[in-house]
């Protein structure tokens, strides 16, 4: 697993519905434990929990991720201030933006996986 800084490339999140939080670790740079604890942190990240109470996380859930791992990591933020931060009106709103972008994305992929399949 890499070490947060400021310069590490995040790779792209693949076209998958779910994330086991191991893939998550690895497409956010951050270890299993650390999302466990932000999870408790971080009421908006709330993972859908299924047999065993494993975890399977969403592609919103990874871009919150990383928007939360970018505000501790590269922007310096405290926890609580990440959190005030994530709840602040500016937040929702780079949230719902992300959503209405990964959303269009999506759409398109789709699109485009149609248009190669005939």
């Amino acid at each position: 697993m890499l070490e947060p800084t400021n310069n590490d490339e995040l790779p792209d999140i693949p076209a998958k519905r779910y994330f086991t939080i191991g893939e998550v670790g690895e497409l956010c740079h951050v270890k299993p434990h650390v999302l466990r604890y932000w999870e408790q942190e971080f009421p908006q990240l709330n993972p859908v929990k299924r047999r065993g109470n494993r975890r399977y996380y969403q592609r919103e859930d990874v871009v919150l991720i990383r928007q939360i791992r970018s505000l501790l990591y590269e922007e310096g933020f405290t926890i609580g201030g990440a959190r005030q931060r994530m709840e602040s009106e500016h937040a929702r709103e780079d949230i719902n933006h992300s959503r209405q972008m990964a959303r269009q994305v999506r759409t398109e992929l789709e699109e485009l996986l149609t248009v190669l399949r005939r």
